[in-house]
């Protein structure tokens, strides 16, 4: 695929908004506590999983505090059907202490602060400002690379590489472009079969 031109970009951007500008994330969440521990848990998950584990999961740890004081094998049962599930269930916990510990009891929405807690990397830091405060930044997962390449608006082998492109050649309103490339490429621009 060729590089898109200035011209190809701005009408992309221009589809997607007008396409997707109301979209947000599938994840079902109340507030903040509740949308970083979804964001976490969907990592080589979907959406869709992730929705059905997380009621029971808020349901018996309501906030920071008492997944502060989880006991990790409970988690582990109540999370059991996601991917991964022993490795997040032990990220979930740290974090909850973290965030007792150093931010008392309160999670930043600061990309520096929010990468410190465990289970928290750059992309997962990213989607979740980018959901809760509308931050103007751009996050890559499976679905918004594939169609990066597709479109010919990254030609990077890289999640952070590709990112950094997307974000240069869109520059704005990135918190909407992003999830309209999450939808676009979850249901329209498939993996296989692409409509």
């Amino acid at each position: 695929m060729k590089k898109a031109t200035k011209k190809e970009i701005q009408a992309i951007k221009e589809i997607l908004i007008q396409n997707y500008d109301n979209a947000v994330t599938e994840l079902q969440y109340k507030n903040l506590y509740e949308l970083l521990i979804s964001v976490i848990l969907s990592a080589q998950c979907t959406d869709k999983r992730v929705n059905l584990i997380t009621p029971k999961l808020f349901e018996t740890y309501p906030d920071v505090s008492s997944l502060a004081m989880a006991d990790l094998d409970e988690v582990k049962q109540i999370i059991k059907s996601c991917s991964f599930f022993n490795n997040k269930a032990k990220n979930i916990t740290q974090m909850a202490k973290s965030v007792m510990e150093n931010f008392e009891g309160e999670i930043p929405l600061d990309e520096k602060k929010l990468i410190t807690l465990a289970g928290v990397g750059q992309k997962t830091a990213h989607v979740v400002m980018i959901e809760y405060s509308q931050a103007n930044l751009m996050a890559v997962d499976t679905h918004v690379f594939r169609v990066a390449h597709r479109l010919g608006l990254s030609k990077s082998e890289t999640a952070i590489k590709t990112e950094v492109d997307l974000t240069k050649a869109f520059k704005d309103n990135l918190h909407i472009l992003h999830q309209a490339m999450v939808l676009f490429g979850r249901y329209v621009c498939t993996a296989k079969n692409p409509k």
